[in-house]
Order: C-alpha cells, then structure tokens, then sequence
C-alpha cells in the first residue's frame, strides 16, 4: 500500500507439546481499507483504489471500475485483461527468480528476471518459453521436488467461476466474509494451484505443486495457450440495484469487489483479497505444521518459511510462540 499505511501481516502462532506442534494460529492482520472508500464520491473513491495497494495495482483498479460500473447497471463477462494478466506474469516471474532460489540454497538470477520481463512486456513468447524450458529453470523444479512434502490431507481448492456464477453461493459480500471467506461452508485456497485442478497431475510435493503451478502459467503464456480463468480474468455483475460486484483472477488468486451505491457515493465496500482465502484459519498452513517435529525450531522456521512462501501472501509474515 502507499507510504505511511502500514499493509499489515500474516502472523503465524505455534505451540507444542512433548516435541510435536499441537497448536497453530493463523491470522491475516490487514487494515480495512475499504472502509476509508465509504462516504467518498464513487469516482473518487474508485480512482484511489490502485494507489492504495503496492501489489496487484492493476487488479485492484480494474476491479474497483469494474464494480462500480456494475453498481451502475452494467454487466462485464469473464475476459482475460492484458494489462492484468501482464502484472500476474510478472509476479509469477518474480517469485520464480527472485524469491524462490534462496528457499533453494540459490543465487537469484536478477539478470534473468530482467531479460524475461523485457520478453513478457514486448511480447517475445518464443524467447520466453525458451528460457522456461531451459536448465536453470529445471535445476530450481528438481530442487523444488527434492523438498519435504508437506500433505495435503483436507484440500479444499476454490473453483473456478465468474461473478455471476458467484452470487449462488455467495449472495452478499459482508465484513465478516472479507475477513474469513468460505466456499460452500469451508476454507478454500486459491490461486494458480487452484486454477490448475490440484496441478494438473505434477509429480511434486505440495509446496512444490503450487510453485509449479505458477511456472505452468508461465509457460502458457509464453506458447499462446492462455485462457479465461487464469490470472487476469475479469468479470462483474450487478448484484442487485445499486450494488455490483467484481471478481479479478491475480497472481495469488481470486480478488473480489463489491460497491454498494447511495447515489453518487460509496454506501459502502467490500474488498476480499487472495491472502484472506489462502491464510484462513482453517486453510492449508494450519494443516502443513500441525504435528510436526518442533525440537529443532530453526528447521522448523525455515520449512514455516517455505510453506508461507508457496501461498505467497501479499503481505508480509511473522511467526511467534505460545
């Protein structure tokens, strides 16, 4: 978010027993931003929506617009946003090249990530795809395969779906359900794993599965095989009169806006975002720790580590004792 807001964190709580974590707590700490937007003039409001988040701008903005159009009356199908699904890419390359070597024990390859971003943004797919095919990238997918596995016994993935197909199971957005979305009464992941069906039949552990996810999204761009539902779809509908909703596939996964009219102002707003799916209490992380080994708890902090870093939360994470 801008200077001078603090974005807040995911915070991470564990306690043991006789060597075996037996407590964990996850909580996204985020300010409520929308709740600045309400009262405001719906242009206004709108128009600041990107300046306020430092990731995922484009997102956030389109989906603003996107809802307040359909606050006004007017409906946008599912389509794949250029500019949107650019910023998912760019994160995906990010993580890939700047973030995920050192999980790894590698160097980052900033020279890398620099020429693939020159390839995404003037369109060079063959140069891409060619980078995405090459050794560095299959010496960081073994390495990703060689890490613990750390199960995924209750998994519960969001479906794909637009925002019409949403209001049947979710009729309003409320601050409670921005703060702890569900899906059909259960915490659900999102995000590329998600978009890819549990991965798409990769061979890998979990934490591996889900970055794999993101290199495959890579690569479909870079071959032409992208589609709606991947990162950067966007859609809207209005929910009811004077209401609209936007949904927005990002790197991280589903974005949803809601704008709730009163004439010309902002009656209220709702924004629920990827880190509030991915870091539900009840979501996958919670399950990773439970019962593992806590009598080395630097070996624990880094597999904690690798965990946080394979949902990617927008934020930033710390991680405390009972």
């Amino acid at each position: 978010m801008s200077a001078g807001i603090d974005p807040g964190c995911v915070r991470l709580t564990l306690g043991s027993a006789h060597g075996r974590i037996n407590a964990v707590e996850v909580c996204s700490e985020r300010p409520a931003v929308a709740q600045a937007l309400r009262g405001r003039n719906a242009g206004q409001a709108v128009s600041l929506v990107p300046l306020l988040f430092a990731l995922c701008g484009k997102a956030q903005g389109h989906a603003a617009r996107l809802a307040l159009a359909a606050a006004r009356g007017t409906a946008c199908a599912a389509h794949v946003d250029p500019g949107i699904e650019h910023e998912a890419l760019r994160e995906h390359l990010w993580r890939w090249l700047l973030d995920l070597p050192p999980l790894l024990g590698a160097p980052t390859m900033q020279f890398e990530f620099v020429e693939a971003m020159r390839w995404l943004s003037g369109g060079h797919r063959a140069e891409l795809a060619a980078f995405l095919a090459g050794p560095r990238i299959e010496d960081l997918g073994w390495r990703l395969r060689e890490i613990e596995d750390a199960g995924d016994a209750k998994l519960h993935l969001l479906p794909g779906f637009d925002a019409h197909g949403s209001l049947a199971h979710v009729p309003r957005l409320d601050a409670g359900f921005c703060k702890r979305p569900q899906w059909q009464g259960a915490a659900a992941e999102t995000g590329a794993f998600a978009r890819r069906g549990c991965g798409d039949g990769m061979a890998a552990g979990a934490l591996a599965m889900r970055w794999l996810a993101r290199l495959a999204e890579l690569r479909d761009w870079a071959a032409g095989n992208q589609k709606v539902g991947a990162g950067g779809t966007a859609s809207a509908v209005p929910v009811e009169a004077g209401c609209g909703r936007a949904l927005v596939e990002t790197a991280r996964g589903l974005l949803m806006h809601e704008i709730v009219l009163e004439g010309e102002r902002i009656a209220d707003y709702f924004i629920v975002a990827p880190t509030e799916w991915n870091f539900h209490p009840q979501g996958p992380l919670a399950g990773w720790l439970l019962g593992r080994d806590a009598s080395d708890r630097d070996a624990l902090a880094g597999f904690a580590a690798r965990a946080v870093a394979a949902l990617d939360p927008c934020v930033r994470w710390e991680m405390d004792w009972l």
